[in-house]
């Protein structure tokens, strides 16, 4: 029985929805492994070239950009998401809380056999592209370790108190998390203090710093967007290479231990150490099994 395109887009926009609530994990991730990644970025990009031309009054040409625009394919993906996002939230966020350690240690399979299939995708892996996998990777790991803890306390004050300047410009850099494999929004928001501050807006319906942090991130996207869909025309082996190092580099934030994905700090297996390995394994299969699924699926789709 044939799936029907928009049903299996609404599936993997699910499945980046999911993502997106881990720290460490992002959509931009399972689109990688789903082969929608460098589509989506596509579609991401005639959005942001459109906008221009809508805010430029070029309007013969925003036209003939909104024809090209997948508008069923990327409604259906952020259809998905947003149902991800909106069922999925305290159930993972409970047992991230219940169980930290096996849900780290199912995370951090699926973030490596994320790995294996973008390593597959490489035209060649030379001395270069192993340079930039393990340079990415070691700042990226580095850098995380900056902050040790990557939630909130339950007590933190959510309160507004940074200005709208300040919310446009978090809202432009998280929302690369978006599109960028190896590290969630929400924990970008922990990295830079932002977290109980959006969180505040939300609560207080603070419309001046919900708007700016909107429009920063729409901005964000549009320019970033842009920027990686000529990276991956022009440089796509070491583009690649470079998202093989970002999901490197996060494993520091998905390591089991000692407290799953609550805390950057490391230290060795203790205590029940089989059933978490065997979780790991199990998420390498299952990203493995999902990309061949989705390979045979959107050949499926091209010929329909």
């Amino acid at each position: 029985m044939n799936i029907p395109a928009p049903v299996a887009q609404v599936v993997r926009g699910f499945a980046m929805g999911a993502a997106d609530i881990v720290p460490g994990v992002s959509g931009g991730t399972v689109a990688l492994v789903l082969g929608i990644y460098d589509r989506l970025i596509n579609n991401v990009r005639l959005g942001a070239r459109g906008l221009k031309q809508l805010l430029t009054g070029d309007i013969s040409s925003f036209k003939e950009t909104l024809v090209r625009i997948e508008w069923v394919w990327l409604i259906s993906l952020l259809v998905g998401i947003l149902v991800a996002v909106a069922a999925l939230s305290s159930v993972l966020e409970q047992l991230l809380d219940d169980e930290p350690v096996k849900m780290s240690a199912l995370f951090i399979g699926l973030v490596v056999g994320t790995i294996y299939v973008a390593i597959r995708m490489l035209d060649r892996i030379d001395a270069t592209t192993v340079a930039i996998m393990l340079g990415v990777g070691v700042a990226l790991f580095l850098l995380l370790g900056l902050k040790s803890d990557t939630v909130v306390a339950d007590d933190a004050a959510e309160v507004v108190t940074r200005s709208p300047l300040i919310f446009f410009l978090v809202g432009a850099i998280a929302i690369c998390a978006m599109i960028l494999p190896g590290i969630s929004g929400s924990f970008l928001l922990v990295m830079m203090g932002m977290y109980t501050e959006v969180l505040g807006a939300v609560n207080d319906r603070d419309v001046v710093s919900l708007g700016a942090f909107a429009v920063g991130a729409v901005l964000g996207l549009a320019l970033f967007s842009t920027l990686l869909h000529w990276l991956l025309d022009s440089y796509h082996n070491w583009v690649i290479a470079a998202m093989v190092g970002l999901m490197l580099g996060s494993t520091r934030v998905l390591w089991p231990w000692p407290n799953g994905t609550n805390t950057t700090t490391l230290s060795a297996p203790a205590d029940d150490v089989a059933f978490p390995l065997l979780l790991a394994a199990i998420g390498v299969v299952v990203v493995i099994a999902v990309e061949m699924l989705s390979t045979k699926l959107s050949a499926a789709e091209e010929g329909a």
